[in-house]
């Protein structure tokens, strides 16, 4: 009996000690900004899916830990972030996307240029990136939807960074290959939900891929490129909106992922 009662007066004990509130206070600051091109000012579009523009915080306040675990979470679609949930602190922030690195080391893990921004995050903290953007895609024409329920559309793809000046940044970190600017593919997309994008459309048929070997692109940059979603792959849409949007990539990864640069997303309300 008495073993029965310590027992139980042990496990009581237990249960109010793991019930004792945590004495940290919960994180409130908020970090919040965009991605800009260096080039022309815009937002540069991403994805919101892991191919998309990645934020990176590593927090440098306390110093037992000299190499921090960082803390990720993905850039909106219109090439603006924000996270509300941060604890104050110093950071370094970083982000990685379908642009020039902005943090270039070279094969011995020297750092040849560091972009990223070190700084206190305190109430709202805006931080802007200017990068360099690989590829510019643009609507030559709109979307329309034919009578068939194809849904068809031009776009166009140039360059956003020289040859010239995308060599001089990424050769030096290493293992550089002549094809890394080739772009290998277009992706075109149709979805009901605003945030379209290869996440959105993956695996259900509604995007339509064309894909480019070696360097057979290259007298097609500057040209309105034909894309059909067909309504095989599409569904019926008829009476419903959706939204279409189309991106390119080249055969470079940052971070180890191959990411598309994008157009912004139309609204199509199909009669």
């Amino acid at each position: 009996m008495k073993r029965t009662f310590y027992i139980l007066f042990t496990i009581v004990l237990f249960s109010l000690s793991s019930c004792k509130p945590d004495n940290f206070p919960e994180p409130g600051e908020t970090i919040r900004g965009k991605i800009i091109d260096v080039a022309t000012g815009e937002l540069v579009l991403t994805d919101q899916g892991s191919e998309g523009t990645r934020i990176r915080l590593r927090e440098l306040t306390w110093k037992e830990t000299p190499t921090p675990t960082p803390f990720d979470f993905m850039c909106m679609k219109e090439g603006i972030y924000q996270n509300t949930k941060v604890f104050k602190g110093r950071y370094n922030v970083r982000v990685d996307g379908a642009f020039i690195p902005l943090l270039r080391l070279n094969n011995s893990g020297d750092t040849l240029a560091d972009e990223t921004k070190t700084l206190e995050i305190s109430g709202v903290t805006e931080v802007d990136f200017q990068v360099q953007p690989f590829l510019k895609v643009e609507w030559a024409e709109r979307p329309t939807v034919d009578n068939a329920g194809n849904i068809k559309a031009k776009v166009k793809v140039t360059r956003a960074v020289s040859r010239e000046d995308f060599r001089a940044k990424i050769e030096p970190m290493g293992n550089y290959r002549d094809d890394f600017l080739n772009v290998t593919d277009i992706q075109f997309m149709v979805s009901e939900s605003p945030y379209v994008g290869y996440r959105t459309t993956n695996g259900d048929g509604r995007r339509a891929q064309y894909n480019y070997s070696g360097n057979s692109f290259e007298p097609l940059l500057g040209t309105p490129i034909e894309v059909t979603s067909k309504v095989s792959n599409s569904g019926n849409f008829s009476g419903r909106t959706i939204f279409v949007r189309a991106a390119a990539r080249i055969n470079y990864a940052t971070e180890g992922v191959r990411r598309w640069n994008y157009n912004e997303a139309i609204r199509i309300d199909v009669p």
